[in-house]
């Protein structure tokens, strides 16, 4: 895999999409040696169900487990440490890693509890606990969210998750973009597959949800946060912290040259949307048929970034999405399912941030 590429996978068997995405990045010919001390680093965040849009899924954790225990690897161990709001061992139970840990037999570490140091980091001094130091090759398994102080968390940020509670709470006191930045180019980033099933529309603690039954595979943090700004509508110099990790080195914003590999097809995803008040009144907005949830999450996402724009009033006409649209005509869509619509977005599923864009222009 290399580091501009970007896998993609839909669906609603998680454990099995999991498997699949990193059997097709050969992530056992990654890491090398079987004797590696390997980790899985979820987002936990807070005691809450992954349904929430807030923390890792456990079937990707589980799935992840099966790859490796399959390929020979042993030495595997599931770390994280939840906000400083909440205890770690309330968040593991809430997400199902128990459950996990007890069927595969592997560990976990609380690293609220663990021992640290302080380490050099391009230009500030930041402490990283000790476990996760020690690791030889680390899985970051971040949610695609929301998140109200950063506008976006994913790769990056969820690597906050490695550093004792004291040096979190100096974080916030610096402003957390630098310092995120910064402690990116001491913590280990070596595959990062994104929880993008659910995630939050713009808070970390979920509660509102958006549907889009996709997981992602990277290998450049980086790439994947500047690509999680376009999934959510977002422009890359929106989030300070990204750009801040590129100009240290830690990788590329460059997605528009990114190579994008897609697994199978969004349609394969169905149609599963659990929508809370706050989605439902952007939905209002839609006229879905047969839509899939990668283009219908991407179309909430944009929604939400229009209302942040007073873009949402009476009398606008729905937005029509979906594979019910196909040879149709209409008025305005989204999708290549509208392809025959007056005024209609290409793509399969189109970016949010074209989205934006496009109901800009055109809405």
């Amino acid at each position: 895999m290399n580091k501009n590429d970007i896998y993609l996978i839909h669906g609603t068997d998680y454990k099995e999409m999991t498997k699949r995405l990193l059997e097709k990045v050969d992530l056992a010919g990654d890491i090398g040696s079987k004797d590696k001390k390997i980790a899985m680093k979820p987002n936990l965040v807070t005691a809450r169900e992954p349904s929430s849009g807030a923390t890792t899924h456990s079937e990707l954790l589980a799935g992840t487990v099966e790859y490796l225990q399959e390929h020979g690897f042993h030495d595997i161990t599931i770390m994280e440490g939840s906000w400083v709001g909440d205890r770690t061992g309330s968040a593991f139970r809430a997400a199902g890693y128990d459950r996990v840990c007890k069927k595969y037999n592997v560990p976990f570490v609380d690293l609220q509890r663990d021992s640290y140091k302080e380490y050099e980091a391009k230009g500030m001094r930041i402490k990283l606990c000790d476990q996760a130091r020690a690791v030889e090759y680390m899985i970051n398994m971040p949610v695609l969210k929301g998140h109200c102080q950063t506008t976006v968390t994913c790769a990056l940020k969820n690597n906050k998750g490695i550093i004792p509670n004291s040096e979190k709470r100096r974080f916030h006191t610096l402003g957390l973009h630098k310092p995120i930045a910064h402690l990116n180019t001491i913590a280990r980033n070596d595959f990062i597959l994104v929880d993008n099933i659910c995630g939050d529309l713009d808070f970390e603690e979920g509660g509102n949800p958006v549907v889009m039954n996709r997981i992602l595979g990277f290998k450049d943090p980086v790439l994947c946060d500047a690509f999680v700004c376009d999934c959510m509508g977002y422009s890359v110099d929106d989030i300070p912290y990204i750009r801040m990790a590129e100009q240290l080195g830690v990788g590329s914003t460059d997605v528009e040259h990114a190579n994008l590999i897609y697994l199978n097809q969004p349609t394969e995803a169905g149609a599963k949307f659990r929508m809370s008040r706050r989605v439902q009144n952007l939905a209002a907005y839609t006229a879905p048929k047969d839509a899939c949830s990668a283009c219908y999450g991407a179309l909430i996402y944009a929604l939400d970034r229009a209302n942040d724009a007073g873009m949402l009033h009476k009398g606008r006409p729905q937005i029509a999405i979906g594979q019910g649209y196909k040879g149709q005509s209409g008025e305005i869509g989204v999708g290549q399912c509208t392809s025959c619509f007056a005024k209609t977005l290409k793509g399969c599923p189109p970016k949010a941030a074209d989205m934006v864009e496009f109901l800009k222009e055109n809405w």
